[in-house]
């Protein structure tokens, strides 16, 4: 029996994946559905790209998330041993571009692989590759936004799986417990809980939710761009106030590095084509926006408590606080989803433990995360528009209501 090497690429945007169903110019599994795959003797890592380009075209627009252990499929009607290699990339963009071995292309929900007529063991493949509760847990680059969408996208396949509705419940529990700081993970995942008991229909409100997720980031980012100006200072890294970047366009765009992390840099780089940026320690926040001419100033959130304090890296609190001496406006752009439930009062998110390596006995306080209060902030921009106290504190009862499930 001959043993071939092929590679099993799965492109995710929004929750889906996209799924390929093969031509009749393709020598086997013609009319079945397929992800992007293909021949890999050599190096899969380098090979699973080309396929990309050549099946789809967006070989430019995605970035590797994980790769799976390989595992064997027997087809014994071929003769043929398929020794898989499986990969999951996420995709910015969904204008496939496919090539003479695709009849037809969708972008689907994973567990739609479950639902139709595919290539020998695909959803083992996934399988190899999907997020689960450790994926989440353990995530120490994405922010909340990100996060909670993997959170939802691992409850709808658990659901998928399950036979009974205290199987999802423990599913969603432990998602819960895994990021129990992050609000905008337990608040999505919740209010999927509340609304559906069973796993097909906790399936079918994950879908809805990962669906809501991605409009909601969109809709806040769009809002709080239209309030940014031609020079614009930002924190960190966060998806959203990235998306209102790209859409507001700025003429010149002030980054600071973001310690002890760093993530500013990656923003720097990210806009340093067709953009002027300028890249800025921390330190430096005061003299920086006062010589450059900042005009108003951008960042995300990681939560917002009840009282309206906006928590997020380290670092935002003395921009808005040298930006409001300045006069230049301070504009929070976040998901309704990441206001924190009724009666939650703290930060959240457990310090580094990196910022001091040396012998001296020393007291060291690295925090990654803080409080900037309320009155720093001019615009909190979320899906439904400015907030204010009165907002914010409506939705924190509705989170607050939601997590309820729990005592079910």
């Amino acid at each position: 029996m001959e043993t071939v090497a092929v590679v099993t690429a799965f492109l995710r945007n929004r929750g889906e994946v996209l799924l390929l169903e093969r031509s009749d110019r393709v020598g086997s599994y013609t009319g079945q559905w397929g992800a992007v795959a293909g021949h890999a003797e050599g190096d899969p890592d380098r090979l699973v790209r080309v396929e990309i380009a050549e099946e789809t075209g967006l070989d430019d627009a995605v970035e590797l998330v994980r790769r799976g252990e390989p595992f064997t499929v027997t087809d014994a009607d071929r003769e043929t041993e398929w020794r898989v290699h499986p990969y999951l990339f996420d995709c910015e963009r969904r204008d496939v571009t496919p090539n003479e071995e695709t009849s037809r292309w969708e972008w689907v929900p994973p567990t739609a692989i479950r639902e139709r007529e595919t290539v020998p063991d695909l959803w083992r493949s996934y399988d190899r590759v999907r997020p689960s509760v450790a994926t989440v847990a353990d995530d120490e680059t994405h922010g909340a936004a990100y996060l909670s969408v993997r959170a939802l996208d691992v409850l709808r396949d658990e659901a998928a799986l399950a036979n009974t509705g205290e199987a999802v419940a423990t599913v969603a529990r432990d998602l819960l417990d895994a990021r129990a700081s992050m609000h905008a993970v337990s608040n999505r995942i919740n209010r999927v809980m509340i609304d559906a008991e069973t796993p097909e229909s906790v399936k079918r409100e994950a879908i809805s939710a990962i669906e809501r997720a991605a409009t909601a980031d969109e809709r806040a980012a769009r809002k709080a761009a239209a309030r940014l100006t031609a020079l614009v200072a930002t924190l960190s890294r966060s998806g959203t106030v990235a998306q209102a970047l790209t859409e507001a366009d700025p003429d010149r765009l002030v980054v600071f590095e973001s310690r002890p992390g760093g993530e500013g840099v990656d923003v720097a780089e990210r806009f340093a084509t067709g953009t002027d940026v300028t890249l800025a320690p921390d330190a430096a926040m005061a003299d920086v926006l006062d010589r450059v001419g900042v005009e108003s100033v951008i960042v995300g959130a990681d939560t917002v408590l009840p009282d309206g304090r906006v928590v997020n890296k380290v670092g935002t609190r003395p921009l808005a606080a040298v930006a409001n001496r300045a006069g230049v406006p301070v504009v929070v752009a976040t998901a309704t989803a990441k206001i924190a439930p009724e009666g939650a009062t703290t930060v959240g998110r457990e310090p580094r433990d990196d910022c001091y390596d040396g012998d001296v006995p020393l007291s060291v306080e690295c925090p990654t995360f803080e409080p900037t209060p309320a009155d720093h902030i001019d615009h909190l921009v979320t899906e439904d528009g400015r907030l204010g106290e009165e907002h914010v504190r409506d939705r924190a009862r509705e989170h607050a209501t939601a997590a309820a499930w729990c005592d079910r």
